[in-house]
């Protein structure tokens, strides 16, 4: 998996933290921050990088609204990375796979 759209999904999580986030929401993206930053780890094989992507790609669909429209883009930004990473075709329009 390309590390650079790695970084750029962790970004977009990591942004979410530094914004006034609902309180269900910002669960769901603290972990799938957490899940992405284990794979940014050296060394990580890609079964697991694979793996996080998902991870974080279904906790990512539990976020409907973060009551922020800044969130809002930047979950909408990861949503695509996860699909980008992933090669989820269907979920490349923004929409949350379920």
């Amino acid at each position: 998996m390309p590390e650079d759209d790695l970084e750029a999904l962790y970004d977009h999580l990591a942004a979410t933290g530094e914004l006034p986030v609902e309180t269900s929401a910002s669960r769901y993206l603290g972990e799938a921050e957490a899940v992405v930053e284990d794979a940014l780890e050296p060394e990580t094989p890609d079964a697991v990088v694979r793996s996080r992507v998902q991870q974080a790609r279904e906790l990512l669909s539990h976020v409907d609204e973060t009551g922020d429209a800044e969130a809002d883009r930047h979950v909408a930004a990861a949503r695509a990375r996860c699909a980008g990473l992933l090669g989820d075709t269907r979920s490349r329009d923004g929409e949350s796979p379920r």
